[in-house]
């Protein structure tokens, strides 16, 4: 093979040009701080950094989903707290109106209060997050959950409870809907409740309402009705005698696992209703305080009647609370679970950033060692190749 000045020319040339994009490679290697800068460099590590950094971006994506859920959770409890306080403050108002020194006007005066607060429930009911969503609407967030009614509140909301992903096969929901909240809430002492009679005339009220055996309370109808002032029987929904007895005033009446007290005295043909416990919305509970509120007594049966809705409604404010203290517990659990998940979250991802660095960031000493060679060696082919390009045999001549 004959051995031209082209073709040596052309093979210094191709050494150089492919010494200077070693160079180059290395020279961005250091700019960018990386081993590395394109798959074909490092097909193995490039493949395990892509996998690492998939990894990483699923993570801090649920750190992110796990920020959305904390942020709504927080002010759920927030308005939650807040709700209690109003409900709590309605309750001190109804048993200061219960009292029997209150006048007709006095209870007018603790309707207006009521009102007010009730208000501010409505309020605490609709309250938004950071991007106007309501927090008690379920899937529904951009809808208003609640809007007063003459009997009470609308609920528009649905009942869905909108889950995040907070981690691989882990979800966490980052609210509760209204309907759990506010709206379908146990009436009574939650298995059962009492209602008197709208026709009763005597002066007979409910006191405590309690079941002593769950295993005999069959979540039946019963009535109990006065014969005589001091005689009273129990009949079922079927009106088969259950029980029948003298009555004392205070004194409690126990029939198939549960137990009402009534005080006062009532009037032969006086009826008390006892039936499985119901649901009713925290604002017609409200409502009907306000409308026993603004009505007068006039007598010891109107005053009986004042009381017995007085007590229902009591009773009634201590299920939203109660409601309200286990959403709230569950808020809590939600939120414990978030922080855990977090710092399980940001540990992998320290583990993963570990070794993702691992391969693909720079050993600058051995770069700059090699940036150094390659400079040399660089320099000594265009030297070289400078000197071959004026050799001559006429120079020998």
């Amino acid at each position: 093979m004959r051995i031209t000045n082209s073709f040596i020319q052309t093979q210094f040339l191709a050494a150089i040009n492919q010494m200077q994009a070693n160079l180059a490679q290395t020279q961005n290697q250091i700019s960018l701080g990386q081993s590395f800068t394109t798959p074909s460099q490092n097909p193995v590590a490039a493949g395990s950094v892509n996998n690492y950094s998939l990894a990483l971006a699923q993570s801090q994506q649920f750190d992110r989903n796990a920020n959305v859920a904390q942020n709504r959770l927080g002010l759920e409890d927030n308005a939650l707290s807040q709700f209690q306080s109003a409900l709590q403050s309605i309750r001190d108002l109804a048993l200061q109106a219960n009292n029997a020194t209150q006048t007709d006007q006095d209870r007018a005066a603790i309707a207006s209060q009521v009102q007010q607060i009730r208000d501010t429930l409505l309020s605490i009911a609709n309250s938004q997050d950071g991007n106007g969503e309501y927090l008690f609407a379920g899937y529904s967030s951009k809808t208003q959950p609640f809007a007063l009614t003459a009997t009470g509140a609308s609920y528009a909301g649905d009942q869905g409870q909108r889950q995040l992903q907070i981690a691989v096969g882990r979800t966490v929901a980052d609210g509760d809907n209204g309907s759990v909240v506010f709206d379908q809430l146990k009436t009574g002492n939650g298995t059962f409740e009492v209602a008197a009679s709208a026709v009763n005339t005597g002066s007979g009220v409910i006191g405590a309402t309690t079941v002593t055996d769950a295993a005999a309370y069959d979540g039946g109808t019963y009535s109990i009705n006065f014969t005589t002032p001091i005689s009273y029987e129990v009949r079922d929904a079927s009106n088969a005698l259950i029980a029948s007895a003298t009555y004392t005033s205070g004194q409690a009446i126990s029939f198939n696992g549960v137990q009402v007290t009534l005080t006062g005295t009532p009037a032969a043909n006086d009826s008390f209703t006892l039936s499985r416990s119901g649901t009713q919305n925290i604002f017609a509970t409200v409502q009907n305080l306000l409308g026993a509120l603004t009505t007068g007594t006039g007598s010891a049966a109107g005053t009986a009647k004042l009381n017995n809705a007085i007590g229902t409604a009591i009773n009634n404010i201590d299920r939203a609370l109660d409601q309200s203290n286990n959403v709230r517990a569950a808020v809590g659990a939600r939120l414990n679970s978030i922080d855990a998940q977090t710092q399980l979250g940001g540990n992998q991802q320290l583990q993963l950033k570990s070794m993702i660095s691992q391969l693909k960031d720079l050993d600058y000493a051995a770069a700059l060692t090699s940036l150094s060679q390659q400079q040399t060696s660089l320099a000594a082919a265009m030297q070289s190749y400078a000197l071959t390009q004026g050799l001559s045999l006429f120079k020998y001549l």
